[in-house]
C-alpha cells in the first residue's frame, strides 16, 4: 500500500514539473530531486509489501518502521503540493481579466506561504534520502526478483488440513450442492469437462470438495482419481512430477526411473501416456490465477470418456477462463442460510456435551452469534469451536457476542478467520487493494450503489486510463474483478445483469478495518467503536451523533470525508466552516441524511474537491442557498470556483434548484445529477462542458428551446434525464439526440408530470437511432407509436406511460431481440386488447401492465413470452387473460385490482412447468395474499 501513496506522490509531482516557471526560485530542482528518489525507493516497494504479507507477525519490526516512514513521507509530498496550490498556484477563474498592478501587489502576500513551503519541501528531500539509504539495510530487492510466499503457503496448507478431514455429520448445508456435483462428475458428457466450486475464503469449498471426491459415486466411476493442492504459489514442473508420482502410487506402482531429473515437457509425455485411454479425475484444490490452466491444460488429455477436472478456486475468472478449451461446469458456493448456520454453530459448541444441543438460556445468544457470521462456515466453526472451551454462563456468552469483533481481532484461536480472510487480499494487485479498502469508508452491512464508489474511487485516482474506455468503464471493470474474486458481494442488479448495488461480508470488512488503520488508509468511526482516532488520517468516515470526532477532524489532514448522519445540529454552520477552514485540500465530501442548509463561504476553498455528494436515504431533505421564492432555491455562485470538480450529486436538495451560469466552469465535470434543476441560465453555455457524461433531473419548462439544442453539444452523454418537456420542444429535443451517439439511458417526461398529459411528444430520430441506448423511459402523450423505437437494436429496458396510445404497441415491440423489460403502465395503452404472438417477446423477462382502465382483454399465443421470468398486472378492473398457462418459465405473478377469477389458476388448466411454481396473487385494497402451490 505504501506502493501506492508512491505513485500517487510522483504523480502530483508530474505537472508541477512541466510547468517551471510557475514554482519558486529553486523549488523546481527539489521537487525534480524528491521525484528521482521516489522512484528509485518505488523499485524496492513492493517487494517490501509483498515481505510483509508472506511473513505476516513475523516481519521485523525495521522492516515495518521502513515502510510506514516511506507511506508517511508520501503523504507529506501530497500535501506540501496542495498547499503549494491554494497558496500559490491557485489561479483566477479568468487571468485575462486580472490587471499586471493586481498580480503584482499579490505577489507579497504569498512570499510567506512559498517560503515556508520552500522549507518543508527540503526537509522532505531530506527525509527521502535517508529512507533510500535504509532500504539497503533490510535488503529489499527490485521488485519480481523473488518471492517469499513460501513460508506463507506452508501456514496455509497446515490451515487447510482441517478441512479436508471433517466428519460427514459436522458438514451442514452441502447435501444439494455435493449432488450436482456428483452428477457433473459421474452423468456428465464424454468430452473434458472443468467443473469448478467458485467461493470466497472459509466458505467451504476444500470441505465440499472432499466430500465429493470421497463419495462412492466418484470412487467407483473413474480409474484415476488424484488430489493436488495448489496454493498461490506452484511449480509448474514439480506440480506434474507429484501428480505423475501419485498416479503410479496408487496403483501400487513405481514411478519411471529418472523421474526425479525429469524436464517439463518429458513429465508432460509420462503423463498422457499414463492416462491415455483412462477416465481421470484431478482435484486441484485452492487455484489462484488464471495462467494455471495455460499450463495445466496439455497435461491433462481429452481422451473422449468422461474425464473431468475438478478446480476449487476463490476467483470465478479462473473458472471461466478454462473455457478457451474445454467445456466447464461452476458452482457458485452461497452462504449458510440461518438455519443452517445455527445448526452448524450448535455441533460445534455443543458437540461433547448436552448430546449436542443447546441450553435453554444460550438459544438466543447461540442464534445471535451465528447470525453474525453471516453464513460464512470458516467463522461458525471457528467460533463455535472456541466458545465449546467456555463456560456455559449466558452473561459470558452475551458479553462475548457483543464484542465480536475486538475478539476476532485479538483471540489468538480467531486469527485462523483474519489469516484465510487476508490471503485474499494480499493476491489482490495493488490497483485493486485500494479499491477494497475503500469499502472500510462505508459502515458495517452498508449497501452502496456501484456507481457512487466508482465515481469515488475515480475522485481518488485509484483508477487508471485505458485506451478506448473512459474512466467508469474501467472502474466498472475493477468492480467486476472485486466480485469474481469473491470479496465483494452482489447485493442487487439490474435486468441486464450488471451490478446496481453491493457489499462486503462482515468479516471481510472487519478485515478491510483492521488493514485500513494499520495502513493509515482510512478511518470509519461510529457509535460502537471506542478506538483512538490519534495518528495519521487521510480519510474519514463519521457514522456516529457523537461530537468527539470534531478535533481529529481539525487535527488531520484529511483528503475524503464522508458523513453518516440524521442529526441535523451535527452540521450546524460553525461545524462545517471549521471542517472546511482546515481541510482545504478535501477531494471527496459525502454528505448523507444530514438534512441541513448548506451556503457557506469556506467551501469556495475546496479547490481540489473533486467530488461533491448531498445523499438523502432518510427522507431528509438538503437546503441550498437561499429561498428565491417558494421551493425555489438557487444553488451559491461559488460552485464556479470548484474547477476540479467530476461528480456533484444534489439529490438530497429540498425544492427546485436554479444552477448558476458559473457551473460552466468546471470543464472537468462529468456527472450533475439531481432531482429537479433548472439550467436556464446555462442555454447559452452548457454546450462548453463537454466532459459531461450524465446529466439528470433537469426541468426544461416554457422557454427551453435554446436549452435543448444546447445539449446537442454534449457529444460524450451516457446519460440524459428531462422533465418538463413539452411540444414545442419536439424538433429541438430530437435535432440534439441525433448528435447523442454514446447515449445508453433516456428518460423524458411532458410537461405535466404524471397526473395528466396535453402536449403530443413527436420525436423523430435518423435511422440507425440511437445505437447505445440500453433504458428508454417516455412519460409523455403520443400521436402514434415511433417508428424509431423497434430499431433500437440495444434496448435492454423500456418503460412507457401516459402516451395514451390506441393502437396495440406490442406488435412493435415483440420482434426487438435484446428487450429483456417492458412496462405498459399509467395510461400508457388506452386500448381494450393486448395481444402476444407467438414467438414474439422470445427474451423478455419481466413484464408489468397496469393502469389501463380500457383494457379488457390479454392474451398470449402460445410460443410467445418464452422467457418470461416475472409478470405484473394492477388496476385493470374489467380484464380477462387468455394463455398465461403457456408461460413455462414464469417464476413470479403479482396481480392487484384484476379479477382473480378470470385467471382460471385452476389445476387442471395449467402446464405441469407451472404447476411446480409457487405464485403470489395479491388483490389490492385488501392486500388478500393467497399461495397456490402444487
Amino acid at each position: 500500500m505504501a506502493e501506492m501513496a508512491v505513485s500517487f506522490a510522483i504523480k502530483q509531482l508530474l505537472p508541477l514539473l512541466t510547468e517551471e516557471t510557475k514554482l519558486l526560485k529553486g523549488v523546481h530542482k527539489e521537487f525534480a530531486d524528491i521525484k528521482y528518489e521516489l522512484e528509485s525507493i518505488q523499485t524496492f516497494l513492493e517487494d517490501a509489501d509483498r515481505r510483509a504479507a508472506a511473513e505476516g507477525d513475523n516481519t521485523t519490526e525495521g522492516a515495518k518502521m521502513w515502510v510506514k516512514q516511506v507511506r508517511e513521507v508520501a503523504f507529506r509530498i501530497e500535501d506540501v503540493i496542495d498547499d503549494y496550490m491554494i497558496h500559490v498556484g491557485q489561479q483566477p477563474c479568468d487571468p485575462g481579466c486580472i490587471s499586471p498592478l493586481h498580480k503584482v501587489a499579490r505577489f507579497p502576500k504569498t512570499m510567506t506561504p512559498r517560503r515556508q513551503i520552500a522549507s518543508e519541501i527540503q526537509d522532505i528531500k531530506s527525509v527521502v534520502c535517508g529512507i533510500k539509504e535504509r532500504s539497503e539495510r533490510y535488503g529489499f530487492q527490485i521488485q519480481g526478483s523473488s518471492s517469499f510466499r513460501g513460508n506463507q503457503n506452508a501456514k496455509w496448507n497446515d490451515q487447510r488440513m482441517a478441512a479436508l478431514y471433517i466428519d460427514e455429520a459436522e458438514v451442514v448445508g452441502f447435501q444439494e450442492p455435493k449432488n450436482r456435483l456428483i452428477d457433473w462428475l459421474v452423468k456428465g458428457r464424454v468430452e473434458r469437462t472443468v467443473i469448478s466450486v467458485v467461493g470466497m475464503g472459509g466458505q467451504g469449498k476444500t470441505t465440499l470438495a472432499k466430500k465429493v471426491f470421497d463419495s462412492k459415486e466418484v470412487v467407483g466411476h473413474f480409474e484415476c482419481r488424484v488430489w493436488i493442492t495448489v496454493s498461490q504459489s506452484y511449480n509448474t514442473e514439480v506440480l506434474s512430477r507429484h501428480m505423475l508420482e501419485k498416479l503410479y502410487g496408487q496403483k501400487g506402482e513405481k514411478p519411471p526411473k529418472g523421474i526425479t531429473e525429469m524436464d517439463r515437457g518429458a513429465l508432460i509425455s509420462e503423463l498422457r501416456k499414463y492416462l491415455q485411454k483412462k477416465r481421470y479425475v484431478f482435484v486441484f484444490d485452492d487455484v489462484w490465477n488464471t495462467s494455471f490452466w495455460d499450463e495445466i491444460e496439455y497435461v491433462v488429455s481429452d481422451n473422449k470418456n468422461g474425464s473431468k477436472i475438478f478446480i476449487t478456486t476463490r476467483n470465478k475468472d479462473v473458472a471461466m477462463y478454462c473455457k478457451k478449451s474445454s467445456f466447464i461446469e461452476v458452482h457458485e458456493l452461497q452462504p449458510l442460510t440461518e438455519e443452517q448456520s445455527i445448526d452448524l454453530f450448535n455441533k460445534k459448541a455443543f458437540q461433547f456435551d448436552l448430546e449436542g444441543c443447546c441450553p435453554k438460556e444460550l438459544i438466543d445468544i447461540a442464534f445471535e452469534i451465528a447470525r453474525k457470521c453471516k453464513g460464512l462456515p470458516l467463522a461458525i466453526v471457528t467460533i463455535g469451536g472456541l466458545l465449546s472451551t467456555k463456560g456455559r454462563n449466558a452473561f459470558e456468552w452475551q458479553r462475548f457476542s457483543e464484542n465480536m469483533t475486538v475478539e476476532l481481532r485479538n483471540d489468538s484461536h480467531l486469527t485462523r478467520i483474519k489469516k484465510i480472510l487476508g490471503l485474499s487480499y494480499d493476491d489482490l494487485p495493488f490497483y485493486l487493494k485500494s479499491c477494497l479498502l475503500y469499502f472500510g469508508m462505508y459502515p458495517e452491512d452498508y449497501e452502496v450503489k456501484s456507481k457512487r464508489v466508482i465515481l469515488q474511487w475515480i475522485a481518488e485516482g485509484f483508477v487508471k486510463e485505458e485506451s478506448g474506455k473512459t474512466l467508469e468503464e474501467v472502474g466498472e471493470r475493477y468492480l467486476t474483478e472485486l466480485i469474481r474474486r469473491c470479496l465483494v458481494q452482489v447485493s442487487s442488479v439490474s435486468i441486464d445483469g450488471k451490478t446496481r448495488s453491493c457489499c462486503v461480508h462482515d468479516l471481510i470488512h472487519m478485515m478491510i478495518l483492521e488493514k485500513c488503520e494499520d495502513l493509515s488508509f482510512c478511518k470509519h468511526f461510529n457509535d460502537d467503536d471506542h478506538s483512538s482516532l490519534s495518528g495519521t488520517i487521510r480519510r474519514l468516515s463519521i457514522a456516529t451523533n457523537s461530537g468527539d470526532f470534531r478535533a481529529c477532524i481539525e487535527n488531520s489532514h484529511i483528503r475524503s470525508l464522508f458523513l453518516f448522519t440524521d442529526k441535523s445540529n451535527y452540521l450546524e454552520e460553525s461545524i462545517l466552516k471549521r471542517i472546511f477552514k482546515k481541510q482545504r485540500t478535501l477531494k471527496v465530501l459525502h454528505l448523507e441524511d444530514v438534512g441541513c442548509f448548506v451556503d457557506y463561504k469556506p467551501f469556495r476553498c475546496l479547490i481540489h474537491l473533486k467530488y461533491l455528494s448531498l445523499k438523502n436515504r432518510s427522507g431528509k431533505y438538503l437546503c441550498i442557498s437561499n429561498r428565491s421564492r417558494k421551493y425555489t432555491y438557487a444553488f451559491p455562485k461559488w460552485i464556479g470556483i470548484l474547477l476540479n470538480l467530476e461528480t456533484l450529486d444534489l439529490r438530497a436538495a429540498f425544492g427546485f434548484i436554479i444552477i448558476p451560469k458559473e457551473i460552466s466552469k468546471l470543464r472537468q465535470l462529468r456527472h450533475l445529477i439531481g432531482c429537479r434543476m433548472s439550467l436556464f441560465h446555462l442555454k447559452d453555455v452548457i454546450g462548453c462542458m463537454e466532459s459531461l457524461q450524465t446529466l439528470s433531473g433537469v426541468k426544461i419548462g416554457k422557454g427551453g428551446i435554446e436549452l435543448i439544442k444546447e445539449l446537442g453539444k454534449l457529444r460524450r452523454l451516457r446519460k440524459l434525464s428531462l422533465n418538463d418537456v413539452r411540444a414545442r420542444h419536439s424538433s429541438a429535443l430530437s435535432s440534439s439526440l441525433n448528435e447523442m451517439r454514446h447515449l445508453e439511458k433516456l428518460r423524458i417526461v411532458s410537461s405535466s408530470g404524471y397526473d395528466m398529459v396535453h402536449d403530443v411528444i413527436d420525436m423523430h430520430l435518423v435511422s440507425p437511432p440511437l445505437p447505445m441506448l440500453r433504458n428508454l423511459k417516455l412519460c409523455v402523450k403520443l400521436e402514434k407509436f415511433p417508428e424509431w423505437i423497434p430499431q433500437l437494436k440495444n434496448l435492454v429496458k423500456f418503460d412507457l406511460a401516459y402516451s395514451l396510445l390506441t393502437d396495440d404497441p406490442i406488435k412493435y415491440l415483440e420482434n426487438m431481440p435484446n428487450l429483456l423489460s417492458l412496462s405498459i403502465i399509467n395510461k400508457a395503452y388506452e386500448g381494450e386488447s393486448l395481444h402476444f404472438h407467438d414467438g414474439g417477446c422470445q427474451n423478455l423477462k419481466e413484464l408489468y401492465i397496469g393502469d389501463c382502465p380500457n383494457m379488457n382483454s390479454i392474451v398470449i399465443d402460445k410460443g410467445a413470452l418464452h422467457s418470461l421470468k416475472k409478470f405484473e398486472l394492477f388496476e385493470i378492473p374489467n380484464l380477462k387473460t387468455s394463455g398465461i398457462q403457456h408461460l413455462e418459465k414464469l417464476e413470479v405473478l403479482n396481480v392487484w385490482d384484476v379479477p382473480l377469477a378470470e385467471f382460471n389458476l385452476s389445476e387442471e388448466n395449467q402446464s405441469e412447468t407451472l404447476r411446480t411454481k409457487e405464485i403470489e396473487i395479491t388483490n389490492h385494497p385488501n392486500r388478500r395474499t393467497e399461495f397456490w402451490r402444487r
